[in-house]
């Protein structure tokens, strides 16, 4: 067999693990628990087992390993440490040096999962071809990851591509989750989706499908959008605007060749994207207009082929 490598994608429920060969093609994936307790001190001793249970089965070495890449849920200085990691149990941990004496693999490199995830997406994914590239992921909170010239930028405190923190309205009163006002992430969200379309509700008489949900979630405004609903067209049109406002910012500042979206919320495909995409132009510098926004195409396997990539050419 080739040379291996192993791309890991640390979660808050399971660790996902990824065997490569040294050219990035996925050879094998599967999936352990996280075990959190103990304040996470289990977590990479059973990665490390589960590597070398993988090693032994195909009769190899750590010499056969060219590399480990890792993501995990929380800032990482200089590819090494994370900076605390609260989805974990982690105070400030050095993973790298960790999994150097766990495994005896000499290169492992460590990231933050959205910007690892991004950095599989620009390798594999929605991002393929373009070197600099942004991923916006929109779930319960939106996400998201920057690459510039094919390396991740995790910023001078590992706080890059915290895009779901983009101020995008002074005059909001609600608390972001981060404990400030008017973020990005208050709005494009899958919560905010549900915020905003409950207060429309609640704001007007003006008929609507979604009158007639109990527990109102973000795919039934989606859903209601591309069945004409006049109401839930409005609320996907704020989303984009939110959306588009937040790109065209970034594009001044880094000028990407493309943004992917992905996240529970992207599922809404076309409607979502021409939404955004319309009101990006409407907002950005005229030399940043053509800048592509596409859906990720990988869905949650984004981050271990991230993470390999961060110890592949």
């Amino acid at each position: 067999m080739n040379k291996l490598a192993f791309g890991i994608d640390i979660g808050g429920t399971t660790v996902k693990i990824g065997c490569f060969d040294k050219e990035g093609k996925l050879l094998k994936k599967w999936e352990i628990p996280t075990r959190k307790e103990d304040s996470g001190i289990h977590i990479l001793p059973d990665v490390a087992e589960a590597v070398g249970r993988e090693l032994e089965a195909n009769r190899l070495d750590v010499s056969d390993v060219v590399g480990m890449g890792i993501g995990v849920p929380g800032a990482v200085v200089n590819e090494t440490t994370v900076n605390k990691c609260a989805n974990l149990g982690w105070d400030v941990l050095d993973v790298a040096k960790i999994m150097k004496e766990l495994t005896g693999i000499r290169q492992i490199k460590v990231g933050n999962d959205a910007n690892v995830a991004a950095l599989g997406e620009m390798y594999k994914g929605g991002a393929m071809g373009y070197e600099n590239m942004v991923m916006v992921t929109l779930g319960t909170g939106v996400g998201g990851g920057i690459v510039l010239n094919g390396k991740i930028v995790p910023g001078a405190f590992g706080a890059g591509g915290e895009i779901g923190h983009l101020p995008v309205n002074k005059h909001e009163t609600r608390v972001c989750g981060c404990g400030k006002k008017g973020h990005l992430e208050q709005y494009a969200s899958a919560t905010g989706i549900v915020r905003k379309a409950t207060e429309a509700l609640e704001q007007t008489d003006r008929p609507s499908s979604l009158r007639e949900m109990k527990e109102l979630t973000a795919k039934d405004v989606i859903d209601a959008a591309k069945a004409g609903d006049g109401l839930a067209l409005e609320i996907l049109d704020s989303v984009g605007d939110m959306l588009g406002q937040a790109l065209a910012m970034i594009s001044c500042t880094i000028d990407p060749q493309a943004y992917v979206i992905g996240g529970g919320v992207s599922k809404a495909g076309d409607i979502l994207l021409e939404t955004i995409r319309s009101h990006f132009r409407k907002y950005a510098f005229h030399a940043s207009e053509e800048a592509r926004i596409e859906l990720a195409s990988l869905g949650n396997d984004a981050g271990i082929y991230g993470a390999v990539k961060m110890v592949l050419p």
